[in-house]
């Protein structure tokens, strides 16, 4: 999860996503760098927008988040928020393991 949250502070910082600056930061941090992780996250991320990502994400939270309200009394609204919970949390999972392969 290092490597992630690395590449993540290097495109807030606007600073390339490579092997070579992400383990300096894992380094930076403390931890033992491992090259071959750093090498899988990079080509993970080689054609992805990273602000794009969040900013998807964002917008899938906020519609998620309001679709309860729109639809059913607050009565039903209370029983299927944690079905939509749950599955959000099941579609975050599955588009982070798409990052190791």
């Amino acid at each position: 999860m290092e490597y992630v949250y690395a590449a993540l502070l290097l495109d807030a910082a606007g600073k390339e996503v490579s092997e070579k600056h992400l383990l300096e930061i894992v380094k930076a941090a403390g931890i033992n760098p491992d090259e071959a992780m750093a090498k899988a996250v990079v080509s993970s991320l080689k054609d992805v927008n990273i602000k794009d990502v969040i900013k998807n994400a964002q917008t899938a939270q906020v519609a998620v988040a309001a679709a309860p309200a729109a639809g059913a009394p607050a009565a039903a609204a209370k029983k299927e928020a944690p079905k939509e919970d749950k599955k959000s949390e099941e579609e975050a999972a599955g588009g982070l393991a798409g990052l190791f392969g």
